[in-house]
């Protein structure tokens, strides 16, 4: 699998990246032993998690997996910390709570170290000059070697990024974003890509596939007995997803398929994958098969004239002041 430089640094990472949001819960640790040799001898490195996901399960699996399934070294984990189960307080950017997040994080995985930290989420209820400084500590004790912000807006990311550019050498420059993007997403074209390509921050986008909708499983009549979206819990992360917009979408999407004799899969994550900024889409999969489906697109490129097509279709309002006013 081609690697790809990681924003303005040196670490360099497989441009599909697995995530574990399901490890753990609903992914055991059979399928998870299953996805991530498929993953691995498939070529690909970057394995993203999270000390949330699935209470902490998700990095402790992939920690008991590291020990006898795939070499440590062979792999760049990323993981985040700062979210907190609190109705009242959903996010702690406190340095107190993420150095210690990070080192329950490191004990679970079972390593001394993680390749890329990002902080999960911007929390309003702390100096952001006190969140970052967690970051330079994690990178200056080798506890984490690269460091980013996952879920930020677009000055939320330009202030933080610019923050610690302001001292180069004193303060560990952010590596990395992970944000939600996709055909059916597109809003972080508006200020955060923007910010994010100038800044030389690498895009880790998640849910590439649309939370699964752009595979083109789902109908408006039914959903598939199997699928997220008729899950419990999962259910209202999809929904959002299953209405008329997105439908014209993922009819586009087949429509390109059918003429590339490629599954819409494929199209989506090709196209995410290939937009500017990106480093690695991160990828969900269930089942070693569909991740096997997913990984396939290495072979894709899509043709400029589909890219074009779909850019148009999915295309989100962009109005004063994120263009040019002068040509408005």
């Amino acid at each position: 699998m081609e690697q790809r430089h990681l924003g303005r640094t040196g670490l360099r990472v497989s441009r599909i990246g697995l995530g574990t949001l399901t490890w753990g819960r609903d992914t055991d640790e059979h399928d998870a032993a299953d996805l991530l040799k498929t993953f691995w001898e498939a070529g690909g490195t970057l394995v993203d998690t999270a000390d949330v996901y699935g209470d902490g399960e998700a990095e402790y699996l992939l920690g008991r997996l590291m020990e006898g399934l795939v070499p440590r070294r062979d792999l760049v984990i990323s993981t985040k910390a700062g979210s907190v189960p609190d109705p009242d307080r959903r996010f702690d950017g406190s340095r107190g709570h993420l150095l210690s997040a990070l080192d329950a994080s490191l004990a679970r995985l079972g390593t001394d170290h993680v390749d890329v930290w990002h902080v999960h989420a911007y929390d309003p209820s702390t100096p952001l000059e006190e969140t970052l400084q967690a970051l330079d500590i994690a990178v200056a004790s080798g506890r984490a070697r690269y460091a980013g912000a996952s879920n930020f807006c677009g000055w939320q990311l330009a202030k933080a990024a610019t923050w610690q550019l302001a001292q180069p050498g004193t303060r560990t420059r952010l590596a990395s974003t992970q944000m939600e993007y996709s055909l059916l997403q597109r809003g972080i074209e508006r200020e955060v890509l923007p910010a994010a390509l100038d800044l030389g921050i690498g895009l880790l986008p998640s849910s590439p596939l649309g939370r699964g909708v752009l595979t083109g499983k789902y109908r408006a009549d039914a959903l598939p007995p199997d699928s997220r979206g008729a899950s419990d819990h999962f259910a209202p992360f999809v929904e959002p997803y299953l209405d008329d917009t997105a439908g014209r979408i993922v009819h586009a999407v087949s429509t390109a398929a059918d003429g590339l004799a490629v599954t819409p899969l494929q199209v989506a994550l090709a196209w995410v994958r290939d937009r500017p900024g990106v480093a690695a889409p991160i990828v969900g999969a269930r089942t070693a098969q569909q991740l096997t489906a997913a990984l396939s697109v290495e072979a894709l490129s899509l043709p400029d004239e589909i890219c074009r097509a779909l850019d148009d279709v999915s295309a989100p309002v962009h109005r004063y002041p994120d263009h040019d006013w002068s040509t408005l």
